[in-house]
């Protein structure tokens, strides 16, 4: 198996969830929009988008939760629930992405991946909005983590490397973490993991382009 990813945000997801699950993959560095590389990857994923998990004998598999899901039955774990607990695991998937992680991701385009790649200038509304956004969705997190460390009651799983998925890139987004006291212990619970704390160690890992205004954004640490 190989699995395709760069440094973003949903290829780190993958390659966290492969290191953790300690997967037989293959890791290749991937960059399906450079010059050239399109026909490459386009009978993997035709949006180009990665991650990609290329196995023999099956169609490539795109979408870093599609990815965690497969690895985690091949590996034969619980990471991906399968059992009574499955129902609360997607719960918390399909919550975080429309809430948690949307908001972090609405921030981190902003003064991230617009300015990386040189595609505008900050909206401060857009901002605006996701600062909000995180801030509804971060007082529910944090009554979550004040009960329990993980998301689910039997502790970690995927939902957690989910709903973490942007946080990695604070150092950009420059998110108020540290107000809820709560979420910022559980994000340092699983930055105790080797695999996610850095899921490329060992390999070949192109850095991200700077991000102009990051020195402007840096928040308390987590």
């Amino acid at each position: 198996m190989k699995l395709h990813y760069s440094r973003n945000p949903n290829p780190r997801l993958a390659v966290a969830v492969a290191r953790h699950l300690n997967a037989p993959v293959t890791f290749v560095p991937a960059s399906p929009f450079a010059p050239g590389q399109a026909e490459t990857y386009r009978p993997l994923n035709p949006s180009l988008s990665i991650p990609i998990l290329e196995e023999e004998g099956r169609r490539g598999l795109w979408e870093a939760d599609a990815i965690a899901c497969r690895l985690s039955r091949l590996h034969g774990t619980g990471f991906w629930r399968t059992d009574d607990e499955e129902p609360d695991m997607i719960r918390w998937l399909s919550w975080g992405k429309a809430n948690f992680v949307q908001a972090c991701d609405m921030v981190h385009f902003e003064y991230g991946t617009k300015q990386r790649y040189r595609i505008g200038p900050v909206d401060p509304v857009k901002v605006e909005e996701g600062l909000q956004a995180f801030r509804r969705a971060g007082a529910i997190l944090e009554a979550e983590f004040s009960k329990r460390p993980f998301l689910l009651d039997s502790g970690l799983s995927y939902a957690d490397f989910r709903m973490a998925s942007f946080l990695p890139f604070n150092d950009v987004a420059g998110l108020p973490l540290s107000d809820y006291p709560a979420v910022q212990a559980w994000y340092r619970r699983l930055k105790g993991l080797p695999a996610w704390n850095d899921p490329f160690a060992g390999l070949d890992a192109p850095a991200l382009p700077a991000a102009p205004l990051a020195a402007d954004r840096m928040p308390a640490p987590i």
